[in-house]
C-alpha cells in the first residue's frame, strides 16, 4: 500500500477534511463563527444587545481578540504615578504648613514653653528649619530679665570641629530667633556631650536609639548679646566660651595639617614650625615688648624728675646769693679752713 493511501485511510478513520472542503468550509464562515446565515445574524444581534460579544477584525491594529487588557494597564499606571506625585507634594506642603503653625515663634513670645517647643520641633533658619538634639533642657527664659539659657546634649558628632560646626549653626539659628525679641537680650547656648575612658567623644547607635554613656562633659557655650548702636541699629555678638586648652589643641589639629597656610591663620608659617610654640613665642616677645615699653616710659619720668629737682636747686642758689650774708659767710669759712 502506498505512503499516499495510508494518509486518506488515517483521514478516513478521524474525520479529517479535505483540503477542498476545508476552503469550501472556511469560504462560508464569517466573523461570529457560524456558516448558517440566520445563525450569525441571531447571534450578531445577541451581542449587540447583551453587550458581551465584540466582533473581530484580524486587519485591524487592535488586538484581534478584542482584549483592551494592555490599554487599561497603561491608564492605571499613568493614573497611580500622577496620583503618587500629588500625593507626596500635597503631604509636602501640609506637612510644612502643620510645622510652622506648630512651631514656637520666639520674636513674638519668650518662656519656658515656647523655648522648649523651638528646641524640640525645631525654629526656621535659612530656606528651611534647623534641628537640635534631642536631649535638651532649658535653664531660663524670662522677658522680664530679658535673658535665654538653655543646655543642649549633642549624641551625633563624632569629632570636636564636627561639634563645634554643628552647634555653632543651631547657636545661631536659635539665639537670632530670640533675639529678634524686643525684650531679649542675651542668649545663652550650653553645649554638652559624652566622652569615654580614652576621653574621646560617645556618639548614639543603632539609629540615635541607643544612647551612648560616659562622662557628661560641658563642651563649649555660645553667648549670644543684643546692642543697639547710635544710630538706632542693631549689633549682635557671639562669644564662645568653655573651651579648655585640651580642646584647643584638638580643634587646632583637626582645622591644620601640613598643607595648611598656618601663616594666614595668625599661629605659624609655612616652614613646618609647630604652631603652639609660635604661639608661645610671639606672647613672650608681645610681653618683652609691652616691659620695654614701660621701663623706657619710667625712665623717662624719672628724667623728668631729676631735671626737676635740678632747676630747684639753681633757683635756690641766686636767691642765696642775692642776698649776700650766706655767699660772704661760707666764704670766709672756706679761707680760714685753708689758711688751718
Amino acid at each position: 500500500m502506498s505512503r499516499k493511501n495510508k494518509r486518506e485511510i488515517a483521514r478516513v478513520q478521524t474525520n479529517s477534511l479535505t483540503a477542498d472542503e476545508a476552503e469550501e468550509l472556511f469560504s462560508k464562515v464569517d466573523e461570529t463563527g457560524h456558516t448558517n446565515v440566520e445563525t450569525a445574524q441571531r447571534q450578531r444581534r445577541h451581542r449587540h444587545l447583551t453587550g458581551t460579544g465584540v466582533d473581530i477584525d484580524p486587519l485591524s491594529a487592535d488586538d484581534p481578540s478584542g482584549s483592551n487588557v494592555g490599554k487599561t494597564i497603561a491608564k492605571a499606571a499613568a493614573i497611580f504615578v500622577v496620583g503618587f506625585f500629588v500625593l507626596i507634594v500635597g503631604t509636602q506642603l501640609v506637612f510644612g504648613y502643620v510645622r510652622r503653625s506648630n512651631t514656637a515663634n520666639l520674636s513674638t513670645n519668650v518662656n519656658v514653653r515656647t523655648v522648649a517647643s523651638a528646641l524640640r520641633g525645631g525654629v526656621e533658619w535659612g530656606n528651611g528649619f534647623t534641628q537640635f538634639p534631642e536631649d535638651f533642657s532649658v535653664q531660663e527664659a524670662d522677658e522680664n530679665a530679658g535673658r535665654v539659657e538653655v543646655t543642649v546634649i549633642d549624641t551625633t558628632s563624632e569629632t570636636v570641629l564636627e561639634a563645634l560646626a554643628g552647634s555653632q549653626v543651631q547657636a545661631a539659628a536659635f539665639s537670632t530667633n530670640a533675639l529678634l525679641n524686643q525684650n531679649i537680650n542675651t542668649v545663652t547656648y550650653h553645649v554638652q556631650v559624652y566622652l569615654d575612658a580614652q576621653g574621646k567623644i560617645a556618639t548614639s547607635s543603632f539609629f540615635g536609639f541607643v544612647k551612648p554613656s560616659g562622662n557628661l562633659t560641658s563642651l563649649m557655650t555660645f553667648v549670644w548679646t543684643k546692642t543697639y548702636t547710635e544710630d538706632g541699629g542693631v549689633r549682635f555678638n557671639c562669644t564662645i566660651t568653655g573651651i579648655d586648652e585640651n580642646m584647643q589643641d584638638v580643634l587646632r589639629e583637626q582645622i591644620t595639617n601640613r598643607f595648611t597656610p598656618t601663616s594666614i591663620l595668625g599661629f605659624g608659617d609655612e616652614t613646618g614650625t609647630n604652631p603652639t610654640e609660635t604661639v608661645e613665642q610671639q606672647k613672650a616677645e608681645a610681653q618683652a615688648a609691652k616691659d620695654a615699653a614701660q621701663a623706657e616710659k619710667d625712665a623717662a619720668a624719672a628724667a623728668a624728675t631729676g631735671d626737676a629737682a635740678t632747676g630747684s636747686s639753681t633757683d635756690s642758689a641766686k636767691d642765696a646769693t642775692s642776698d649776700g650774708s650766706p655767699a660772704t659767710a661760707s666764704k670766709d669759712s672756706a679761707g680760714t679752713a685753708s689758711g688751718q
